[in-house]
């Protein structure tokens, strides 16, 4: 019994002396082995490590990609004195474990708060160059690019890399907001206007032109017209002038008769003429004109 207790304990011993020797390096760590707080060892790889036991100690930094972001938003100013509030967040991550550690003491969150000024100080810079327009919309791509290289390289003087900066959120405050929708309105009422009185001028435009061609098109017809009845009144002569021209004393009877059936085409009809006018002559004597 006491020599199986023995061999516990040694096992026991042993097992307490390798865990104080060998530690273990997950690929998405870094280990810092220190001495007497001095760093003298840095393991990127993964696998088992060694480290003298009681007198060395390690410190292990997550090397994934973190994010901070922004508890509210942030209020800056534009080049018109204006305020907008802005929502951001940080990609950044730990690529050099002993100068985040000499630089921050491998705390996070310093390295976070120092990562959140420097952005904020970048985008107060750049805000305050460009107009509400260009923050909002116009350049916002390029104001995450310069604001993400800018930090990026004060970030590697504490071990960190910032991988990408984002502006969720560009709102304006509500004084201006009211302010550019004001704005926005006067200047959609304004193209409104212009859009009308454009309109107006091209429909006088196009009313003007159809007057004018409709006058062409009247003129135009009722010269047809006139010369057609022209030639239709000359044609209608010269077959007068030759048919009176053949048979005058059957032509003078023709018009005589047309007379007549005119002038008693109705009973109540009541006509005075003396009887020795020219109009009863064809009635007394049919023979009156020719003798024939």
């Amino acid at each position: 019994m006491n020599r199986i207790a023995a061999i516990l304990i040694g096992a026991l011993v042993a097992l307490l002396v390798i865990n104080s020797v060998i530690f273990t390096v997950d690929q998405r760590q870094t280990a810092l082995v220190r001495q007497f707080g001095e760093v003298v060892a840095v393991h990127k790889a993964p696998g088992l490590k060694a480290k003298m036991p009681l007198v060395q100690n390690v410190l292990y930094f997550d090397t994934r990609i973190l994010t901070t972001d922004t508890k509210q938003a942030e209020s800056f100013l534009t080049a018109e004195k204006k305020n907008v509030l802005v929502d951001s967040f940080i990609k950044w991550r730990v690529i050099d474990a002993n100068q985040f550690y000499v630089a921050v003491g491998a705390d996070e969150d310093r390295a976070a708060t120092r990562l959140q000024q420097t952005v904020n100080d970048g985008l107060r810079a750049e805000f305050g160059k460009r107009t509400v327009h260009d923050v909002v919309s116009g350049e916002r791509d390029q104001i995450m690019k310069l604001i993400q290289h800018k930090a990026d390289l004060d970030a590697r003087k504490i071990g960190v890399q910032v991988v990408d900066v984002r502006l969720k959120r560009v709102d304006l405050s509500d004084d201006v907001s009211q302010s550019v929708y004001g704005r926005m309105e006067a200047e959609r009422k304004r193209d409104a206007n212009d859009a009308r009185a454009t309109g107006a001028a091209e429909a006088e435009k196009i009313r003007a032109d159809a007057d004018k061609q409709k006058a062409i098109i009247v003129a135009e017809a009722y010269r047809d017209a006139e010369r057609t009845k022209g030639d239709g009144d000359a044609r209608a002569a010269a077959i007068y002038a030759a048919a009176y021209g053949k048979n005058p004393e059957f032509y003078a009877f023709y018009r005589s008769m047309q007379a007549y059936r005119e002038s008693f085409s109705s009973k109540s009809d009541l006509m005075v003429l003396d009887p020795s006018s020219d109009f009863f002559k064809y009635m007394k004597n049919p023979r009156a004109g020719g003798g024939k």
